[in-house]
Parts: C-alpha cells; structure tokens; sequence
C-alpha cells in the first residue's frame, strides 16, 4: 500500500514557490518584452549601426544564465548596491529575456513587405503612423508565437534562482525532499505544477491567436 510523508502543508509550500515562479516571469518578461521592443526596433531601423548593439546582446544570449546570476549577484555585493534577491533575479532574467526579444521583434519587423510600408507612406502616413497601423500589427502576429515560446522558457529558467536563495518552486521541493526524503513523488507533483502553469500560458496564448485569425 502507498504511503507518503507528503502532507497538505507541502502542498501549500510548493503553491507558494509556485506564486513566486510565476511574479519572476512576469516581471522577466516585462522587462524583455519593454528591452526588445525598443532594441529591437532599433536593430531594424538602424542595422549596421546596431552592430556593436547585436554583439552585447550575444553575450546575453550566450553566457549561461546561471553564470549571469552568479556574476549579477557578486556585482551587487562589490557595488554594495544591497538590492533584494527577487529583483536581482528579475533584473538578469529580464535582459536574459531581452537580448532574444530584440531578435524576435526585428525579425517580425523585417517580416512586413517593404511594398506594405511604401504604399502606406504614398497614402500620407507619416512614418509613426505607417508603424503604428501597418507594420506593428503586422509584425506582431508573426513574432508572437516566438514570443510565447521565450516566456514558457522563461518560467522554467527561473527555477536557476533557486541558486541565489530565492524560494521559488524547485528550491521550495529541495527543502521537502530534505525532510521527507520522497523526491520522486516531490518531483512528479513539481513537474505537473510546471506543466499545468505552462499549458494555461500556452491556452490563453492560442485563444488570442484564434482571436486574431477570426475575420
């Protein structure tokens, strides 16, 4: 017969790391999300000019995360700048985020047919109007299954914060598998929690799209 350790007040504490998981990728993406719309605009604007801009994003695309949480983390002790784990976390993964944003909004942007932009322009569109009502809307449609895809890998690079301290979901069972010594079953329920978070993203992500496709 099956017997656990496990109780509800695990349950309660995996929940918790759960809410903490998710508040990490909303401010990580945010931050992506807000980095990679200017970035990437800029890269499409500008592209040879923006080449010292591409390599500083491919160190951010390159490095290991966990290195750039290390490195954020020890910077933050040398400046003796003090800031909470929580916003060293957000911070790194939010240019984390950023530096892959950038690429997937200029390729979105680099999408929109150079004769959409031109006959928006012959119609009197001003520049900000033709990328407000012609190429934004467009561009959007093509970059956000992309940009779906980075915030799902975003929830799951989260669970590398656990290495700064923070109680996030992985960290949270690390501390239940010490004391029930149960981490296949610990595990199992931390994996479906992942999953269930993730396929309600991936569903509200499709919904929209469906919205889109609807004429």
């Amino acid at each position: 017969m099956f017997e656990t350790s496990f109780t509800r007040s695990d349950l309660l504490i995996l929940l918790d790391g759960a809410w903490m998981t998710l508040q990490l990728t909303f401010w990580a993406v945010l931050i992506g999300t807000t980095g990679g719309l200017v970035l990437g605009w800029v890269r499409n604007t500008l592209p040879r000019a923006s080449i010292p801009l591409g390599w500083v994003l491919d160190l951010f695309r390159t490095i290991p995360l966990l290195i750039q949480f290390v490195l954020a983390n020890s910077l933050n002790s040398i400046l003796g700048l003090n800031w909470p784990i929580m916003v060293i976390g957000c911070i790194t993964l939010g240019l984390y985020c950023a530096a892959y944003c950038t690429d997937i909004v200029r390729s979105g942007l680099d999408a929109v047919a150079p004769n959409l932009r031109r006959a928006a322009r012959s119609l009197g569109m001003s520049y900000w109007q033709e990328l407000r009502f012609i190429s934004a809307p467009l561009a959007l449609r093509v970059a956000f299954p992309s940009w779906l895809n980075m915030t799902l890998a975003a929830m799951k690079d989260t669970a590398l914060v656990m290495w700064l301290g923070l109680a996030e979901l992985l960290r949270s069972s690390q501390h239940i598998i010490n004391r029930i010594q149960e981490p296949l079953l610990v595990l199992c329920i931390v994996g479906l929690i992942y999953y269930v978070m993730s396929w309600v993203i991936a569903w509200c992500g499709a919904q929209l799209e469906r919205r889109w496709n609807t004429p």
